[in-house]
């Protein structure tokens, strides 16, 4: 095994076993959040899974502690995403709470990945094995086999997710690009470091056929 993947488990380990109360799921009302989501639908889609643009995520059963947090991180600019900023402007933590809660709620949809057989049995090999070699732990562990992530340690659910969405995060995290992975050690940052453009393609493809 090598030295980063050992390391990038013994992160993950410490983060599951480091949920405190306080770090408990977020105590939105999913009704209160519907109530305010209707701008959200202008690029999110009514149903939270059916977005305009694919390069915008898909929310519905999205992991309610993972999506609050990102919320909050848009709000205050360290997440920085200048139109979800402005969408929160003046939004309270309830409110966002309640919103995380609400998309939470919503059942998420899943795709079927289109790549060839040799492109989804790499990304099967990558999701769940990891590539030891180019110390790439495997996604699985924290994000589960089937994609639906870990909501009460903030693992985001990833399984159905647009193809051009996961692509751009994996490759905003590679770069350094976005940093939202802090309080995990820059788990992220780490793990897409060792990945090629081909294999973020194929395992942004298999990843929107997870469900």
């Amino acid at each position: 095994m090598s030295v980063r993947i050992a390391a990038a488990k013994l992160m993950i380990l410490s983060a599951l076993l480091g949920v405190t109360t306080s770090q408990a799921l977020a105590a939105g009302d999913p009704e209160a959040g519907k109530a305010g989501s209707m701008v959200c639908a202008s690029c999110h889609g009514q149903d939270g899974a059916s977005a305009i643009d694919p390069s915008y995520p898909q929310l519905a059963g999205q992991n309610e502690r993972y999506l609050a947090k990102q919320l909050k991180m848009f709000q205050s600019g360290e997440r920085d995403v200048a139109l979800m900023t402005a969408q929160l402007v003046g939004k309270s933590e309830q409110d966002l709470d309640d919103l995380a809660a609400y998309y939470a709620s919503l059942p998420s949809k899943a795709a079927q990945a289109t790549g060839s057989d040799q492109d989804i049995a790499l990304a099967r090999k990558i999701y769940k094995g990891g590539i030891a070699e180019k110390g790439v732990a495997a996604c699985s562990a924290c994000h589960g086999p089937n994609g639906a992530g870990n909501a009460q340690a903030g693992f985001p659910r990833i399984g159905g997710q647009s193809v051009a969405y996961t692509a751009a995060q994996l490759v905003a995290y590679r770069e350094g690009a976005r940093r939202s992975d802090e309080e995990y050690g820059g788990m992220m940052r780490g793990v897409s470091r060792g990945l090629s453009d081909r294999e973020i393609a194929v395992l942004a493809d298999y990843i929107s056929g997870l469900n």
